[in-house]
């Protein structure tokens, strides 16, 4: 009885923390919250086996998505029009496949000796880098909420340029295990010590790195004009609202001739491209006559000999070449998984424009002059490896978004930290054009320099230096921060006696 009253008090208490933790995140970002909560997962994590360490895992990981990802119900019930209920199940089915996907590590780390101090400063941050690495691919990914995005200001970003975001989220881990063994300091005085020392050298290492500067910037800025016109999701699509729309964007970019650079969201123009080709053409021949380049969000189509395919696209107009097909797709938001079986049971399984097929996985940059523009569109800045891959060549990353889908929730906060994040790593600028906020010039170091708050129709006017070179992270992605935690966990099985009670693999 004693026992069951002690794993329901853990499992209270790694709810407890595991939703707490989106508060070291966008929009509170109390970075120190995160070091406090991790450091409570690893003390809970002291002495148990797989099964117990997967279920207390499996614990903080549910109450940590339920408190920083349930914006995903908004996106379900009130713009896929789907019933309360309904959403409500498909929102808990979302959060309960995350959480699996978190705490499977975590059973690994219960077969080993988690109660001696190696194993935790070695092993605990190198099972978090799994979990994290896990959840950003399987089941197309969800690379959200990840422990380094918290740490745009502090030393640790210095390690985002060199070896990415997921060792920002180790070396977090790894702090919050030392800070839980120094509160138990008389257990583990010579652990700490040495763990202090490897501490001092992370955050001293990241606070050295944060002054280095790995791209050049060029001499010249750009004048952007980032539009965010806060259309309602649901009008948007409206075939009589057309008219106003164009006459909007026309009479939007006008103003803004003198800009080197004009930007729309994600779906600026809510119509096919080959629709309205006279109406581009217009904007091309004038953008053409006033010497500056408009890019815009629009779907578009090409024939194929199995019919047509649908892409959520970019197009540069004026004095700018080429396009961009976005390539990694929201599941049911741009495509139905399973199509021949749901489409059309529910509102949900039937939302405009969920009929896209991804773009080719190598595109040409859009060209404005001498820059290249490295583009994502919405989701897809949450993916390091695709950004990083084709920000190395390019001058300038831009996002172009419909954050509409989160609602009024902390999901285009930690849109935003992600783009910051992007940013950072590979030591460019990024400029986030979105329909409804939050709109923003973001500089090669992740600082925010000029935004649009959400809700509110406006141009966001700005001043851009674009840079070139390549960071370490664009040369290496985060294969390392993979390599070095298996490293480490195979290391702690040696750094660490096994465990004395072997009845407690399966505890």
């Amino acid at each position: 009885m004693k026992r069951r009253a002690e794993t329901g008090l853990s499992h209270v208490v790694a709810a407890l923390f595991g939703a707490l933790l989106p508060l070291s995140l966008a929009p509170m970002n109390w970075w120190i919250i995160g070091l406090v909560c991790t450091a409570c997962l690893s003390v809970l994590l002291r002495g148990v086996g797989p099964r117990r360490a997967f279920t207390l895992a499996l614990t903080f990981g549910a109450a940590m998505f339920c408190t920083g990802a349930t914006w995903v119900y908004v996106s379900i019930h009130e713009y896929g029009q789907a019933p309360w209920l309904l959403a409500g199940l498909l929102t808990g089915l979302f959060i309960v496949t995350l959480a699996l996907i978190f705490a499977l590590p975590f059973s690994v780390y219960g077969l080993l000796n988690n109660n001696h101090p190696n194993t935790v400063l070695l092993a605990f941050p190198a099972v978090w880098v799994f979990g994290e690495w896990l959840r950003g691919w399987i089941l197309t990914g969800f690379p959200w909420l990840y422990l380094g995005y918290g740490h745009i200001d502090t030393w640790l970003s210095g390690w985002a340029p060199v070896f990415g975001v997921l060792a920002v989220s180790g070396f977090t881990a790894y702090s919050g295990a030392l800070l839980a063994l120094v509160w138990e300091r008389k257990k583990f005085r010579v652990a700490i010590g040495r763990g202090l020392f490897i501490g001092i050298l992370i955050w001293g290492g990241g606070f050295y790195l944060s002054a280095k500067q790995w791209t050049t910037p060029q001499r010249e800025s750009l004048s952007v004009a980032l539009i965010q016109p806060n259309q309602p999701l649901l009008e948007k699509w409206a075939p009589d609202l057309l008219d106003s729309m164009l006459a909007d964007f026309s009479k939007t970019t006008a103003e803004h001739w003198d800009k080197d650079l004009i930007i729309w969201p994600e779906a600026g123009i809510p119509r096919l491209k080959n629709e309205i080709e006279p109406f581009l053409e217009t904007v091309n021949a004038q953008a053409r006559e006033h010497d500056t380049v408009v890019i815009t969000g629009i779907p578009t189509y090409e024939s194929s000999p199995g019919g047509r395919r649908y892409y959520n696209s970019v197009i540069a107009l004026g004095n700018a070449s080429g396009a961009y097909h976005k390539r990694h797709l929201v599941p049911f938001g741009e495509y139905v998984p399973f199509e021949r079986w749901l489409r059309g049971l529910i509102k949900f399984f039937d939302l405009p424009m969920s009929n896209f097929q991804s773009g080719p996985e190598q595109q040409p940059s859009i060209t404005a002059g001498r820059i290249k523009i490295a583009t994502a569109v919405c989701y897809e800045v949450a993916y390091q490896p695709l950004i990083g891959n084709d920000a190395a060549a390019a001058n300038l990353l831009l996002t172009v978004s419909n954050d509409t889908w989160f609602g009024n929730s902390l999901g285009p906060h930690q849109h935003l930290q992600i783009a910051q994040m992007r940013a950072l790593e590979n030591g460019k600028p990024m400029l986030r054009a979105t329909n409804d906020g939050i709109t923003a010039s973001i500089d090669e170091k992740g600082k925010i320099r000029a935004l649009l708050p959400r809700f509110r129709a406006g141009v966001l006017s700005a001043q851009v230096r674009p840079h070139s070179g390549a960071t370490p992270f664009n040369q290496l992605g985060g294969g390392p921060a993979i390599i070095v935690s298996l490293l480490l966990c195979l290391l702690s099985v040696f750094a660490a006696p096994r465990k004395p009670n072997a009845t407690k693999l399966i505890s």
